[in-house]
């Protein structure tokens, strides 16, 4: 009896590997008779300098037509290699990043393709500053999820936080109160999520929702009955300049992306980095993941599971909060209502895409800040894509993320579970 689900594992792993590999062909395919085939005449030219940098890089000129057949015959054979080859974990995952870094490269070729030239760096730029709200909204799901609470809330998170951060900054005249007072508000609703969760068991999918809808609701309420009236005086807050760090900042192309932004950048910097060592790397982490994984054997060996999962939850809600006050003192320096736009319930994809660990959930926010800044890019050169579809493209990759190339990612085991101790 136990081959039974043996084989049908292994058959499903077969039908999902062949059916990656047909998307990585279909890529290809597009790749060469869209991209290649449609390309309009002249080359796609790709600038990296900024004006006023101290060294220049020169252009890059493509040929869309040749650049993107050749990226498309590569993913064919990539597709196929990976239909027919046994590969490792790590190859797979190789193999389909570059497929879609060719299917990337061979789609910009035909955008830029005889039009403006596209500021790379500037992209960068633009990818770095919207993935910071997702960026840390994934972190507080990972922290949340890894105790085994789930975290629908982020998205509420980031509007309490936004909120909080433009009411507080502009009434006070202090944007580090305001970056402090949107970590709070985060942290408050992690907290409401937290009692309702742990304490009064509440389906804690259904209660993330709740509050996301609760926080809508109050932040529009309050928008329309305080903030239009008193717009001077509660929503126009300053915001935080960009801090260039010396010799970093200087470097070519890396150095205007990484090393010149807004403290947020570095605080996500901090952030990614703090959650993975804590999770991975100390005892306080291990006994984390205990808690996600068995609460039941957490609990018999000393471990206090309730109070790990409390304080967990408020951390998760601290940091989306700081996230939410980037959305405003870190950049536009106004709130708005629904001003985090879904991007809660993003970041919740990226933590999945990234199989519940810091830098995996890292990297598929970037992935989606990619998406962002690429639709406002496209749409200053002219790229032959109604403007509809390019607000639509960070939805769109998550949904190819989540629904194609998550795979066999598994959630800690006792994640959503309540635990009520006997």
């Amino acid at each position: 009896m136990t081959a039974i689900p043996v084989v049908r594992h292994q058959r499903a792993a077969i039908d999902r590997q062949q059916a990656i590999a047909g998307i990585f062909v279909m890529l290809g395919l597009v790749d060469i008779f869209v991209f290649g085939f449609l390309a309009d005449k002249g080359d796609a030219v790709f600038t990296f300098t900024l004006t006023g940098a101290a060294v220049s890089v020169p252009n890059l000129n493509l040929a869309p037509g040749p650049v993107s057949e050749g990226l498309g015959a590569l993913s064919i054979v990539l597709g196929l290699l990976y239909a027919g080859l046994k590969l490792t974990s790590l190859s797979r995952r190789l193999t389909a990043a570059t497929v879609m870094l060719a299917f990337v490269v061979a789609f910009l070729c035909w955008c830029d393709a005889g039009r403006t030239p596209l500021p790379f760096v500037s992209l960068m730029q633009t990818t770095m500053l919207a993935s910071i709200p997702l960026v840390l909204g994934a972190l507080s799901g990972c922290l949340c999820e890894r105790s085994g609470v789930i975290n629908i809330a982020i998205e509420g998170q980031l509007l309490l936080g936004a909120f909080a951060g433009a009411v507080i900054a502009s009434s006070f005249g202090s944007i580090w109160l305001g970056l402090f007072s949107g970590s709070i508000a985060g942290g408050l609703l992690g907290a409401l999520l937290a009692v309702f969760a742990i304490r009064y068991v509440v389906d804690q999918i259904i209660l993330g929702v709740v509050l996301n809808v609760f926080a809508s609701g109050l932040t529009g309420y309050l928008y329309d009955q305080a903030l239009v009236p008193y717009q001077n005086r509660l929503n126009s807050p300053n915001t935080f300049s960009s801090i260039k760090i010396p010799v970093l900042g200087d470097i070519p192309i890396i150095g205007p992306i990484l090393f010149d932004s807004t403290i947020f950048l570095y605080i996500t910097y901090v952030m990614v980095a703090l959650v993975h060592i804590g999770l991975f790397k100390t005892r306080w982490g291990l006994r984390v993941r205990a808690v996600g994984e068995h609460p039941t054997a957490a609990d018999t060996v000393g471990i206090r599971v309730l109070f790990t999962r409390y304080r967990n939850v408020i951390l998760g809600g601290l940091v989306a909060g700081i996230g939410g006050a980037s959305l405003t003192i870190g950049s536009v320096g106004s709130f708005g209502k629904d001003i985090s736009s879904g991007q809660g319930y993003i970041a919740l994809a990226a933590m999945i895409f990234g199989r519940w660990t810091p830098l995996g959930a890292t990297g598929a926010a970037l992935l989606f800040g990619f998406s962002v800044a690429l639709a406002n890019v496209l749409g200053t050169i002219g790229a032959p894509i109604p403007s509809d579809f390019l607000l639509m493209l960070p939805y769109v990759a998550t949904i190819v993320a989540v629904a194609g190339f998550v795979g066999k990612s598994r959630a800690p085991k006792a994640d959503g579970q309540p635990y009520v101790k006997s």
